[in-house]
């Protein structure tokens, strides 16, 4: 079991003195400690909203709260496994503490499967990477739920895949994952979408993260996969690509846009 560390380290603010300004929000990002979801927590901070932010890796996510509070904004570290409900509840109940609501949620955090085809999966891959990319995102979401319908609305932002639109971007575990992932966006969208809360995702293509993945070279899946993703790829991605359109799902700029899910992948998703 990881421990939750929801203790005051360097990076992180008081909340007795963390009042905000008019119009900032309180966001919460997980898998902050690297990656897409640091550069979405950076963006995040830039125009002004307050951050807590969650990862398992605990010198990761503290180091970019501390990189924000230095550069003059707000976040709190909570490292610990999203896995855990108990985990969960403690990173809401420390941002409820902190800010006193909960605006937007950015379920990122995520794992890549082995893309290994469905009769080379082995129980344990399957668990790990529907539990990680699937399970965490549904048990964060159902409990920041009750604190944005209470408020009259929020924002739900997911981090999705390419492989969650077709078949051929990774392997089965990860592909039902993902696929797992877009049907909850739509879901959510249309079930709580006349109590001012809105859910979409964005769709990667190849993005530059250090996310791993250790395919095994004489893998079916990985063959296909690699195959498929040759035929059709563009240039790769950055992170603070991936970023822009994440902080733009959650912006007033997008308050018409419910239920989507967007490619950001140089026209992949087109092929």
């Amino acid at each position: 079991m990881i421990s939750t560390d929801a203790t005051r380290h360097p990076g992180d603010t008081d909340p007795a003195r963390d009042t905000g300004g008019p119009g900032t929000r309180a966001v919460l990002v997980t898998g902050a400690a690297s990656g897409i979801g640091r550069s979405a927590a950076l963006r995040f901070a830039a125009g002004g909203d307050r951050l807590l932010l969650a990862d398992l890796d605990a010198d990761g996510v503290r180091g970019t709260a501390k990189e924000i509070t230095a550069a003059g904004g707000t976040a709190l570290a909570v490292p610990g496994d999203l896995t855990e409900k108990a985990v969960v509840d403690t990173v809401v109940n420390r941002a409820l503490e902190a800010y006193g609501r909960i605006d937007v949620l950015v379920n990122n955090a995520g794992v890549m499967d082995r893309m290994s085809a469905l009769h080379e999966t082995e129980d344990a891959e399957w668990e790990r990477v529907l539990r990680i990319n699937l399970t965490a995102p549904f048990l964060l979401t159902r409990a920041v739920l009750p604190h944005m319908r209470a408020a009259g609305g929020g924002c739900l932002v997911f981090t999705g895949s390419e492989a969650g639109l077709r078949g051929g971007a990774a392997g089965a575990a990860y592909t039902a994952a993902k696929h797992g992932v877009t049907g909850l966006v739509k879901n959510l969208a249309v079930m709580y979408r006349k109590e001012g809360i809105r859910a979409n995702a964005v769709a990667p293509g190849p993005t530059i993260t250090n996310i791993r993945v250790e395919a095994r070279p004489d893998s079916l899946g990985a063959g296909i996969v690699g195959g498929l993703i040759g035929a059709g790829i563009g240039r790769l991605g950055s992170a603070e690509e991936q970023a822009d359109v994440i902080v733009f799902l959650a912006s007033e700029e997008a308050a018409f846009v419910n239920g989507a899910v967007i490619p950001v992948d140089d026209g992949w998703a087109a092929v």
